[in-house]
């Protein structure tokens, strides 16, 4: 036996063993083991559950597999006629295609250092009849997704099967935790630790904003004492190089696409070897791999990767990349994550990041080599784009991380633990609470709730009971709880999981007869996604296809909608990113608009557009809400620069349109952006500000989150579709049953029937519950939105004008833009464009 003795860090009494082929292994190549890997391998072997935070590139998958490795080879390959064994040890990742590299960069010293270890991977996409095998042969380390490690859980055979597991791995730990994914999985934690009582927890991560967070998530909790998990952080590692896109082209006031830029991108290509391009939608990417493609004269061999890629498609992209064959990938955040393709000498992210540790993230994925800078280039859409862009530049550069919160754990993916469990094996209820509230997101579950999550699996509540279809577990004799028959557990396994896909509906136009009664035919005009839908009460307008229409209502899968006559359409729709501003970067593109010192780094462009809007109004200060008044043609227009996201910033302009039509402002309509809000209505709202008929102070006012968000919430479908995918994570509903699945329009009736039900006989279910808090920190962003409150209180100027600011001239450029299609259209665009800005310059 070697030993290697690590300085530093680890105590020096400490020696820590390696078996000889890793010394042999580690020599033939030239290295040493790094002290952050030694130092992960003593406190393993010191019983200690670990946080390895370090910078890509620095070994972080060598250092979490190494206690692994060394402790299954001093165990040797089990004899022939040796005892059932299950796995050793479990790796988690949050993406499949991470567990697929993984696999193959973990087999390489593995087969090199000849050691007798076996290596597969489990994910959605693995075979039957591998999955079956290996229940049965358990290879000695597993690569998983947080979905499988819940259905191996809710098996019979999970005792067995997880009883010798020493160590469980997760991989870019802080994307694992922060959604009902990490809620599920640290459920499913909790349990492994009650099946390997001397299991022992490695987080790898490279950016994290809160590690006391991830130590608590680690480790059991108990008796309401916080415990964490040991930590070890590596410093240093090169910094990033990143720039912005230097471009001589006009960089545009408002848009999401940044086409100006392909000629300039495409030029960086051909300049490096592999390049990686980020953006943060689907329908962004494949925009983009579009450009790229009709801009390739040299025929560079470009791919596509995104969620919505055939499996097959996406495996072929990750080998060819792998291999090196390909100069550039398009892709979305399926390639976030920590996986090594090959030799990415360059990222460009196209479109702001909207958070710090998200760039940190991709960036990381250029150039592997902890001590060689990767490098990034950013390319705004627009002009804020570029302030938000710098923000995040200068955070990275600073390591500021802000990564979201854990956040409480769901009790729709509580509901659905509780039932699988009963798959596994009867319960006691004391004994479940016990292991639950030992998970760190539902250490503080009162009984009570965890009482009422059990009996909606056990009746569906109060209001459902006497339906027998609800009854999925009941009570042995002995007072466990068991499932009620054997199709509850095969359905359990077809429906597990909490990611529920944001369906489409058909719009079909109908007409209103006496009455007001809305008619059943009538021609579909297309498909929208529901999300805005949500967002309406019947009455309201909007644009879809160049026609202005009525919102009448949902009916199954359908949006219904009449003709309008009116060219204010009171909800145009939206069309904006995937990711909210971080509420750390909109500080940062505040602190910017206040201080002109930090101007320099801008470039010309934007610089000479914020002295203009200086000239012509003023900037808003750090701390406070700058609300601007002007008209345009026969309207009134009010623009707010809140900075808080579109989330919230959609949220306030349905409440504040409510309070302006109470005022007799008369708004017509408002657009939400992820820096500013317009309203526009036929009063003078500037006018009614000055003369004191309309109260800022009083418009903003905390209270709106009050009655003003109920009745909002009353009126619109948007708590019934959120309903819809708590029930569906429960288990109320069925996605899926064997030999078919249930399309959207039968989950969604399903969904509205059993909500009516609910709201009218027992309005404080359990499921009821867990949808407001759903709609309250995602939908809605109410938090945000009432932290905003809090701090513009007091602190609210108004500017009136004679003519649009250069500010506001990117909200403007949003209103209408959904339904302009074509070249001519967007000729007509650009004109209207150029019409803004020339008199935001007079």
């Amino acid at each position: 036996m070697n030993y290697i003795q690590a300085v530093d860090q680890i105590d020096s009494e400490r020696l820590i063993s390696l078996p000889a082929p890793f010394t042999r292994w580690f020599a033939e190549k030239g290295w040493q083991p790094r002290r952050h890997q030694l130092e992960l391998l003593a406190r393993a072997e010191a019983g200690e559950s670990t946080l390895l935070i370090a910078p890509t590139g620095a070994g972080k998958t060598l250092a979490g597999f190494l206690p692994s490795l060394t402790d299954l080879t001093r165990r040797g390959k089990m004899p022939p006629g040796s005892a059932f064994t299950g796995i050793h040890t479990l790796y988690v990742s949050p993406l499949k295609a991470l567990a697929v590299d993984i696999e193959r960069n973990l087999m390489k010293p593995v087969q090199e250092m000849g050691l007798p270890v076996t290596v597969e991977n489990r994910t959605g996409d693995t075979p039957v009849s591998k999955r079956q095998r290996q229940k049965l042969s358990p290879p000695d380390i597993l690569l998983t997704t947080p979905e499988q490690v819940a259905l191996l859980i809710a098996n019979g055979e999970a005792e067995r099967f997880f009883k010798d597991l020493r160590y469980i791995i997760f991989d870019e730990l802080h994307s694992l935790v922060t959604s009902k994914r990490g809620h599920m999985l640290s459920l499913g934690l909790a349990r492994l630790r009650r099946l390997a009582p001397k299991l022992q927890t490695i987080g790898l991560s490279a950016t994290v904003a809160e590690p006391l967070e991830l130590q608590k998530w680690l480790v059991a909790q108990a008796d309401g004492e916080e415990r964490h998990a040991g930590i070890v952080t590596v410093e240093g590692g090169a910094k990033p190089d990143i720039s912005i896109l230097s471009t001589e082209e006009r960089i545009p006031w408002s848009g999401h696409s940044a086409k100006y830029a392909i000629p300039d991108v495409y030029k960086q290509l051909l300049e490096h070897q592999t390049t990686l391009l980020f953006v943060n939608t689907r329908s962004q990417a494949e925009m983009l791999f579009q450009e790229l493609w009709t801009a390739n004269d040299d025929n560079l061999p470009i791919a596509l990767h995104h969620g919505s890629l055939d499996v097959g498609q996406r495996r072929k992209v990750e080998a060819a990349m792998a291999a090196n064959r390909l100069r550039a990938v398009v892709a979305t955040s399926t390639l976030d994550l920590g996986i090594d393709w090959g030799d990415v000498d360059l990222v460009i992210h196209v479109g702001a990041p909207k958070g710090a540790s998200r760039l940190a993230q991709r960036i990381g994925r250029a150039n592997h080599r902890m001590d060689e800078p990767s490098k990034a280039i950013l390319v705004p859409a627009n002009r804020f784009e570029v302030m938000e862009c710098q923000a995040a530049l200068d955070a990275n550069y600073i390591g500021a991380q802000d990564t979201p919160p854990i956040g409480r754990g769901a009790l729709d993916v509580l509901a659905q633990h509780v039932l699988g469990m009963a798959c596994a094996e009867p319960f006691d209820m004391l004994e479940l609470y016990d292991e639950i509230i030992s998970a760190s997101p539902y250490a503080d579950l009162p009984w009570e709730t965890f009482e009422r999550v059990v009996d909606f699996v056990a009746t569906g509540g109060y209001a459902l009971r006497t339906y027998e279809r609800y009854a999925r577990i009941r009570k042995t004799r002995e007072g466990r709880w068991r499932v009620s028959n054997p199709q509850v557990a095969q359905q359990y396994r077809l429906n597990s999981g909490t990611i529920v896909e944001s369906p489409m509906l058909n719009l079909k136009m109908v007409k209103r007869g006496e009455g007001g009664r809305i008619g059943r035919g009538g021609a579909t005009l297309g498909k929208m996604e529901e999300y805005f839908f949500e967002q309406l009460s019947p009455g309201d307008t909007f644009i879809f296809s160049g026609k202005v229409l009525r919102f009448e209502g949902i009916r199954e899968n359908e949006a219904l909608a009449s003709q309008a006559y009116s060219n204010d359409p009171k909800i145009p729709s939206y069309a904006g990113g995937k990711f909210p501003l971080s509420t750390y970067l909109a500080d940062q593109v505040r602190s910017m608009l206040d201080d002109p010192d930090r101007w320099h780094r801008l470039p010309d462009q934007v610089r000479d557009w914020l002295a203009i809007q200086k000239e012509k109004s003023i900037l808003p200060k750090r701390d406070e809400l700058l609300i601007e008044t002007f008209p345009r043609g026969s309207r009134c227009y009010m623009v707010a620069y809140p900075f808080e996201g579109r989330l919230a910033h959609q949220t306030l302009g349905m409440l504040l349109t409510r309070r302006l039509e109470r005022s007799g402002a008369k708004p017509l309509g408002f657009v939400a952006t992820d820096y500013s809000l317009g309203i526009w209505g036929l009063e003078d709202m500037g006018r009614m500000i000055s003369s004191g008929r309309l109260s800022l102070s009083e418009l903003f006012d905390e209270d709106m989150l009050g009655d003003d968000l109920e009745s909002w919430l009353d009126e619109s479908f948007l708590l019934k579709r959120t309903f819809r995918n708590c029930a569906v994570i429960a288990g109320l509903i069925e996605r899926r049953h064997p030999g078919k699945e249930k399309s959207g329009r039968q989950v969604t009736v399903s969904a509205d029937l059993i909500y009516d039900v609910l709201r009218t006989h027992e309005p404080d279910h359990i499921l009821l519950q867990a949808t407001r808090q759903d709609a309250a920190t995602g939908l809605l962003d109410i938090g945000r939105l009432g932290d905003m409150l809090k701090r513009i209180k007091g602190h609210i100027t108004h500017r009136p004008l004679e003519h649009i600011s250069p500010l506001a001239v990117p909200v403007m450029l949003e209103i209408g833009k959904e339904h302009v299609h074509g070249e001519a259209q967007d000729h007509l665009l650009a004109e209207a464009a150029d019409d803004l800005i020339a008199e935001a310059l007079e």
